[in-house]
């Protein structure tokens, strides 16, 4: 059996405003109705793998289970790291708790923000790769070019690809990301795959290679995994530990070093959607090259994406060639195509102006659901709080504010104080300020509320929690 596991930390900056810090790429449904993260664990799912490992941060956890659940998929184990510290610490961490109970089996590892359009291909891909990692080889995978891309790595190859049939060869070394000039070099010299960053290795392979090229990791990274505890069915990994273990990728901790490496080419497609541009390609472009999602209308446009992801705005393009104009609740994007990869500076520039855009999502997500801001105002707020069934939110009070709710869909168990009761559509409870309250959804279906809070202070700090069924402190 093979394990996959599936690192989703990042925060995905180059395709912002959809992506940011508190709700990145992997969770979002960038091409097609599932998210990425939900692709990537189906696409490594079924005969021949084991239930996935998931590596994540703390925030992330309750969206992770949620996504899996809906996709029908119960995951082995889930890591939560204190704080990124790159690949290296994180598929050392796994490949430890594997250990503990199949020293001798395979693991795939794999970010969860890929574009496979071909999932029986890839897995045929990687069941070509298991024999020579069952054998110690390190195996990676390396995609053929489409076209001269500088914002990947390379992998360069020791013999003839050939026709780029999904097997294992020998690989000469790891390639930088090089300017357009060499990019364009590489790709007509036909011997250089994108590194996709994906790799397939025995847990006691793995184990044995950064012992001998990273040992530094070894003892940070065991600890963190000793020492961690369980968390509502997750396990958070040691803190203090783990701040001991170097922030470093695998490929240039323990790849580029070892002798034992084999790459498997993969020519049936693939985008780590590293960009609006990768976006638009795998989009599908009509034939004037215009790619449109939600309510977004182009006229007379040519090579050009336009993207509303909001049900009240409407994106209109008119005359506009090698664009990208993308338009959320609370920002909108709008660059050169060939500007893409420098959307990260978009994210720079707003964080040194200290807009919360720049890092936080419209919706916030929390384990019972979400709400998002409707209006701001200097005493007062208006939110849409979403419920899912059988959610409850904590038992908590506040310093600064009063709430009024008004249940829009389905019914709430509203407690204040000692008083319980039911509140249905279409009708309000008031909570003072300093009240003991929650909201509970006892329904079979999603509960809807509007929440109008006025007060001295309405941020999320404000809360005192009493009891909570999801252990935040």
């Amino acid at each position: 059996m093979i394990t996959p596991v599936l690192l989703c930390g990042g925060s995905g900056t180059r395709l912002w405003p959809l992506s940011r810090k508190s709700y990145p790429k992997q969770f979002v449904p960038l091409v097609g109705e599932t998210t990425l993260f939900q692709a990537s664990a189906e696409r490594l799912s079924g005969p021949g793998f084991a239930a996935p490992l998931v590596l994540t941060n703390s925030d992330f956890r309750f969206i992770v289970t949620e996504q899996l659940a809906a996709a029908g998929i119960d995951p082995g184990a889930i890591l939560i790291e204190p704080e990124g510290r790159n690949t290296a610490p994180a598929v050392l961490a796994a490949a430890l708790w594997l250990e503990r109970s199949d020293p001798e089996g395979l693991m795939l590892v794999a970010p969860s923000d890929h574009v496979v359009p071909d999932a029986a291909a890839f897995r045929a891909a990687v069941a070509t790769g298991a024999e020579a990692a069952e054998a110690g080889q390190l195996v990676t995978f390396g995609i053929k070019p489409t076209h001269a891309e500088t914002g990947y790595g390379y992998l360069e190859l020791a013999e003839d690809p050939g026709a780029f049939e999904a097997r294992p060869l020998a690989l000469k070394r790891f390639v930088e990301k090089p300017d357009a000039t060499r990019a364009a070099e590489m790709v007509a010299a036909g011997t250089y795959l994108w590194n996709a960053g994906i790799f397939l290795f025995s847990v006691k392979a793995i184990l044995a290679a950064f012992r001998a090229h990273a040992p530094d990791l070894v003892a940070p990274v065991q600890a963190a995994v000793e020492q961690g505890w369980p968390d509502l069915g997750f396990l958070r990994l040691d803190p203090a530990a783990w701040s001991g273990a170097g922030d470093i990728s695998i490929d240039y901790a323990v790849m580029e070093k070892a002798d034992n490496l084999s790459v498997v080419p993969f020519a049936a497609g693939w985008s780590d959607l590293g960009g609006w541009d990768a976006v638009w390609r795998e989009g599908g472009p009509d034939a004037k090259g215009v790619v449109t999602s939600g309510a977004a209308t182009a006229i007379d446009c040519t090579d050009t994406l336009l993207r509303s992801e909001s049900e009240r705005l409407e994106v209109v393009g008119i005359g506009l060639e090698n664009v990208i104009a993308v338009a959320m609740n609370d920002a909108v994007l709008v660059a050169s195509m060939d500007r893409a990869q420098d959307v990260k500076k978009a994210v720079e520039a707003l964080k040194a102006k200290g807009a919360a855009q720049a890092t936080h999502f419209p919706k916030d997500h929390r384990p019972w659901g979400w709400f998002e801001s409707l209006v701001i105002g200097g005493r007062f707020q208006v939110k849409r709080i979403h419920v899912h069934p059988g959610a409850a939110l904590s038992l908590q009070s506040h310093h600064h504010r009063s709430e009024h709710w008004i249940v829009v869909e389905g019914t709430a168990k509203v407690t204040v104080d000692d008083q319980v009761k039911l509140v249905s559509e279409n009708q309000s409870v008031y909570i003072p300020l300093g009240a003991v309250h929650r909201m509970e959804n006892p329904g079979k279906v999603p509960m809807v509320l509007i929440e109008v809070q006025t007060g001295s202070y309405l941020g999320e700090d404000d809360i005192i929690r009493y009891e909570d069924v999801y252990a935040r402190s």
